[in-house]
């Protein structure tokens, strides 16, 4: 982690820099004014400069820019000003900001290295003092001081331990949130190639077997049914391939990513036309005025007719009926594919529907859809075939 020239130059460090150097020089010229001399006022300068350096390079190098602290630290403690220790120069505040720094960049150990040096210098500093105590003085006061500023350093690199955790912790609910959304995402290109590239194929294959139906020439019938067979275990394959991208289920948040499909009710009758053949007897029928639905509704609704479509043509043997109806109330939009159970099933005691909901994660995912709508969905057995029926809220009955 660095940081860029710019963010030195932030108007709030400058001002720290300028109030800090400014009341640092004031200091000094008391000192000297009230006696001290002039090597040790030089000396004190130089150190609260390698201190406002140290402040800047630890921005972008937390070891050299402590390490350069450490050591203005260290001149400031060899020096005795009458009546008061040079470590409290104001630019000594910049030591314990370099040690923030660089506690929030490099590894605990580290860290605690730093700490160590730090607390090693306070007692450096108040041996110093002890030696140049003056007559009169009590020993105990000095203890009292290095107590507060190991105090103070201590405070300093526990807070900023704890807020690099906090920091940590927010980067790891982060990348959370990333992996759980591209989880879901993956989900979601699953479904929905598996949605549009099975009804196509379903469609081809559907249309090839009633062409078999119909033709007289053993060959061609024979010819035809192996290319609808072939259709089937290509449709079998994507399914196996696709499940390598995500898993079966998705989270509910993604069903509104989902949704952003730009998908209309306005494409049902293309999409029941294109499922019809000679031996595929697919109608649409709208009854009442359409009403405002929201974009997650109407994906789903043109999804449940996707579905409901699919199955039939994939599990039903022709001829088929299959009839898809969209009735508007004044709260409510009901789709309904109804298919009357076809000539035969593929698989004995299955069903259109039944079959695709065991077996595949189409009609999961149109449930999941619905649901994050704000509708319900239900598949029924009727006279003679299967109904998958979706209720969707409008935006008035919303």
């Amino acid at each position: 982690m660095t940081a860029t020239p710019r963010q030195d130059a932030r108007p709030a460090t400058v001002a720290a820099h300028v109030v800090l150097a400014v009341s640092t020089v004031l200091a000094l010229a008391g000192n000297r004014y009230y006696g001290a001399a002039g090597w040790q006022v030089l000396a004190a300068a130089g150190a609260a400069v390698l201190l406002h350096g140290a402040a800047v390079v630890s921005r972008r190098r937390p070891w050299p820019g402590y390490a350069t602290a450490a050591l203005g630290m260290l001149v400031l403690a060899t020096i005795s000003f009458p009546s008061w220790s040079a470590i409290l120069l104001p630019s000594a505040l910049w030591f314990p900001v370099t040690l923030w720094r660089l506690t929030g960049l490099v590894p605990v150990r580290s860290s605690v290295v730093a700490l160590a040096v730090a607390v090693l210098g306070i007692v450096v500093t108040e041996l110093v003092a002890w030696g140049r105590l003056p007559p009169g003085i009590p020993g105990w006061t000095l203890l009292v001081e290095g107590g507060l500023l190991t105090l103070v350093v201590g405070g300093v690199w526990g807070a900023a331990l704890l807020a690099r955790r906090r920091r940590e912790a927010g980067r790891r609910a982060e990348s959370g949130r990333l992996a759980a959304a591209v989880a879901d995402e993956r989900a979601s290109i699953r479904r929905d190639l598996h949605d549009v590239i099975a009804h196509t194929v379903t469609v081809m294959v559907a249309r090839i077997e009633a062409a078999a139906v119909t033709t007289t020439d053993p060959a061609t019938r024979r010819e035809l049914g192996d290319i609808a067979e072939a259709g089937r275990d290509a449709h079998q394959g994507l399914r196996a391939m696709l499940a390598t991208l995500g898993p079966a289920t998705t989270a509910s948040r993604a069903g509104a990513r989902r949704d952003q499909v730009p998908i209309s009710l306005d494409a049902v009758a293309d999409l029941v036309a294109a499922a019809a053949s000679p031996l595929h007897a697919v109608t649409f029928a709208e009854v009442g005025a359409r009403r405002p639905l929201s974009l997650s509704a109407e994906v789903a609704a043109f999804r449940t007719v996707q579905e409901g479509v699919t199955n039939a043509l994939r599990h039903l043997e022709p001829p088929v009926e299959v009839t898809v109806q969209l009735r508007w109330g004044p709260a409510e939009l009901e789709v309904e594919v109804r298919d009357d159970g076809g000539s035969a099933l593929r698989a004995p005691g299955g069903s259109a529907l039944g079959a695709a909901g065991g077996r595949g994660t189409g009609l999961l995912g149109v449930g999941e859809r619905v649901r994050a709508a704000g509708g319900t969905l239900s598949v029924t057995q009727g006279d003679d075939g299967w109904v998958l029926r979706a209720l969707l809220p409008t935006k008035e009955g919303a």
